[in-house]
């Protein structure tokens, strides 16, 4: 990996938006502002380089928090850098995925970029999880993706706990998506996994 460092939020900024990296590992807790204003900043910019968080805070509201913000993963201060570099390498291959920049189907209208989506005219907002789970699925719109491959790449790991959690996101995610006669919907192919469809 080749790594560019930037010691404050100040010069963060400036990396960030001065070239493209395949990942940002953003710690929040920076000497002259918090890490979560650069996140929600590239965001409004239109980066979607996805972002890790690095965080000495253990409470879940943080994490949430960051989330909302924009960030794609959370790490835990103290971690150990076989993790750090697994997740990285993770974030790096989902960016290989990418979903289309703008999306229009229907009565919906999902701009993945400044992560906006509007139905029947209506601005619908998504957690950062759903909008993992959106850009996962959008990314191979019409193609099956596995449970499994979901859980791995934005719950890491496929405990039970994780996937009671991607069932009440699904569930979520598809009563803010509507109907696939409205645009789109995420179909269930059993013992499969799930297909992203729009309305053509």
């Amino acid at each position: 990996m080749t790594v560019t460092m930037a010691a404050r939020l100040s010069t963060g900024i400036k990396q960030a938006t001065a070239a493209g990296f395949d990942a940002i590992v953003l710690d929040l807790m920076l000497p002259d502002g918090d890490g979560l204003d650069l996140c929600r900043q590239l965001r409004a910019e239109g980066n979607t380089t996805p972002i890790l968080c690095l965080t000495a805070r253990a409470d879940v509201s943080e994490r949430v928090r960051g989330l909302d913000a924009g960030a794609d993963d959370y790490l835990r201060k103290p971690f150990a850098i076989a993790e750090l570099r697994a997740r990285i390498r993770a974030l790096a291959r989902r960016r290989g995925q990418a979903p289309p920049t703008l999306l229009a189907a229907g009565w919906v209208r999902i701009d993945f970029a400044a992560r906006r989506l509007d139905r029947r005219g209506h601005e619908i907002p998504l957690t950062g999880r759903e909008w993992s789970v959106l850009e996962a699925l959008a990314a191979r719109a019409g193609r099956i993706v596995s449970r499994t491959e979901l859980l791995e790449s934005i719950w890491h790991d496929s405990s039970p706990a994780s996937s009671d959690s991607f069932d009440v996101i699904l569930s979520r995610l598809r009563r803010k998506l509507g109907t696939r006669e409205e645009g789109c919907a995420i179909r269930t192919v059993r013992g499969e996994g799930f297909v992203f469809e729009l309305r053509v």
